[in-house]
């Protein structure tokens, strides 16, 4: 529940759709607690919403990631002063999947900023389950860039393609928020890593953070397969249509192909033959577990770091929604609340 000023999406036109608004608070019921945020960052999931191209009606607060500072409590796990990070998944935490661990597999599965109200807001009530501590290491603009992003990206590389030190990994769309996370926790895993990206000013930046080339986004298999000898292991997928069919051509035999989104259509042609000759695994991921989450945040223990495009008031997240709209980030582009 998002309380307070928020930033809620009202109309499907776009980032002018999502409009600032006041909401009534409320002490958190039994099992809750209320946060107040001190920042958030959007996701491409929030611009399918202002475009009214996910299936919510509205009004909803956008926004799956959220850190801040617990004002009120209704449960012994937290007290208010403690600085939190929110793991930004939808569950019951009760059924058989969610006791085994397996939260995506929950039937009451989703996202927050898309199945409920999401962080874009002063006051967020979340179950006493989706916090934890906020790493301290990290400044309170990063501790709301990473959530929704390194779990998706951590959950690719490590559960689905399996990643391991030393093997090769293309990231196609380099500057997109999930795409610059698995930059960052590819290199952090040991493997070695390439990008593409349309923008040489994109490309550049994916090799300070930790690439080892990058590539033009057109016909790039070519590019790929000359400096890697054969292909990469695994390819880092979340474009969909305008990529897949050189994401397959970049990979080795036997490599993986991971994949989390579809930004250019939800519709992609497959050559089977490539697929089945090639013995490659196409393998779909969206959000992760909780322990994958606890994972990432030992990973920042160990010097794992977000990268952020830029930081919004919450006022401006009309200019916030527009600058990601654009395609000009690198990184997430972050609201601060408070």
């Amino acid at each position: 529940m998002s309380q307070g000023r928020a930033a809620v999406y009202e109309d499907p036109l776009g980032p002018a759709g999502v409009r600032v608004r006041e909401r009534p608070t409320t002490e958190p019921v039994p099992g809750a607690v209320a946060v107040e945020i001190r920042a958030a960052s959007i996701n491409h999931l929030d611009l399918f919403l202002a475009h009214g191209a996910q299936r919510v009606t509205p009004p909803r607060v956008i926004a799956a990631d959220g850190a801040g500072v617990v004002r009120a409590s209704a449960d012994p796990a937290w007290r208010p002063g403690d600085e939190v990070v929110i793991y930004p998944v939808v569950c019951d935490w009760e059924c058989e999947w969610c006791t085994r661990g397996q939260n995506v597999h929950c039937p009451r599965f989703g996202v927050v900023g898309e199945h409920t109200d999401g962080t874009a807001c002063e006051l967020f009530h979340v179950d006493a389950r989706n916090l934890f501590p906020k790493p301290k290491s990290l400044s309170w603009t990063e501790a709301g860039a990473f959530p929704l992003t390194f779990l998706t990206a951590w959950r690719m590389l490590t559960t689905r393609a399996r990643l391991r030190p030393g093997e090769k990994v293309l990231v196609v769309g380099a500057s997109a928020g999930v795409a610059v996370a698995a930059i960052r926790i590819a290199k952090h895993l040991g493997a070695r890593v390439f990008a593409t990206s349309r923008s040489e000013t994109k490309r550049k930046r994916a090799v300070e953070i930790g690439a080892e080339a990058a590539f033009d986004s057109t016909d790039f298999s070519k590019s790929v397969r000359s400096a890697t000898g054969d292909g990469v292991d695994v390819v880092f997928e979340h474009v969909g249509a305008a990529t897949l069919s050189e994401s397959m051509r970049s990979v080795a035999q036997g490599g993986r192909i991971v994949t989390c989104g579809s930004t250019s259509g939800v519709k992609a042609e497959i050559m089977m033959p490539r697929l089945f000759w090639g013995q490659l695994d196409l393998l779909g991921s969206t959000m992760g577990n909780v322990g994958e989450f606890k994972a990432v945040l030992e990973a920042i223990d160990a010097g794992l770091r977000p990268v952020v495009d830029s930081v919004y008031p919450l006022g401006d997240v009309e200019a916030a929604l527009t600058r990601l709209d654009a395609a000009e980030q690198f990184g997430k582009v972050v609201l601060s609340v408070s």
